[in-house]
């Protein structure tokens, strides 16, 4: 029963996941607990609580049903999350992999004991700009500064240039401005992210780009590619490919915060 619980606890955080990442969860960290993954997950699908869609190699890839994630909410176990998806779509599409690697980075960076601070596909949208974007995942652990580090993975299948804007896209989000103040007053502009989205934050989150989907001496050519891509770049951006997460390696730091900056690069709104 434990082991069914802490698998809906896990697909409720991460959305999609194989039977070997639960069990690195599970289980304990010495043993194999693989078999004891795919006995709870036959039980969670007769119960119609989980369900695979597709496969990441030979590998079912897991994801909870409408009725499970009801269940995980009925059972109060995470923060509240209305508008989470089950995953099952992105699964069936051929998306799979992709997150199978995002989980795969979840893992790698916070491990079993932070995985309910997670988020995967948190939307990011500045609808007077008309820009629109999700983050991969997002860590919500505060640091002196920011309350959230965001998570954007590339697992190989999009275009340099492509990442590239991606990553252009947080500055622009980090670049608008509002008013604030009462009509008729002169009032003050400030940043759109830190009034109505981390409102807790001194800083604008760090942005930690993963390199994932391709043999490593290729991933460290589009680490050194990303960098050149996003020279100048106003906001600060960490890189690293998977495997070198996987095995503790230190990141690359290739954009650094500068708010002044930023407020020179993006104009003030138009007066009210």
């Amino acid at each position: 029963m434990k082991v069914r619980a802490d698998a809906l606890r896990m697909l409720g955080c991460v959305r999609i996941a194989t039977v070997q990442q639960m069990a690195q969860v599970i289980t304990a960290e010495d043993k194999d607990g693989r078999s004891y993954v795919r006995r709870a997950m036959s039980k969670l699908a007769e119960l119609g609580l989980a369900e695979t869609n597709g496969k990441d190699g030979k590998h079912p890839i897991w994801n909870l049903t409408p009725a499970g994630q009801k269940a995980l909410a009925d059972g109060n176990e995470l923060p509240s999350r209305p508008k989470a998806g089950t995953g099952a779509k992105a699964v069936r599409a051929g998306f799979g992999p992709h997150g199978v690697a995002v989980t795969d980075t979840i893992l790698a960076y916070g491990n079993r004991r932070s995985l309910t601070d997670w988020q995967v596909e948190v939307n990011h949208a500045i609808k007077e700009i008309g820009l629109s974007f999700n983050t991969d995942a997002v860590l919500a652990q505060p640091t002196a500064t920011s309350e959230v580090r965001l998570f954007e993975l590339d697992n190989g299948t999009m275009s340099q240039a492509r990442l590239a804007r991606e990553v252009w896209d947080y500055e622009r989000y980090a670049g608008h401005r509002v008013w604030e103040g009462a009509r008729g007053t002169i009032g003050r502009t400030f940043p759109f992210w830190q009034r109505h989205r981390y409102t807790r934050s001194e800083r604008f989150p760090r942005l930690h780009v993963v390199l994932a989907g391709k043999e490593e001496h290729l991933l460290d050519n589009r680490r050194q590619a990303l960098t050149a891509d996003v020279k100048g770049i106003a906001i600060a951006v960490w890189v690293n490919t998977l495997p070198r997460l996987q095995r503790g390696e230190p990141w690359y730091e290739i954009g650094v915060d500068d708010p002044d900056r930023r407020r020179q690069r993006y104009p003030e709104p138009a007066g009210r």
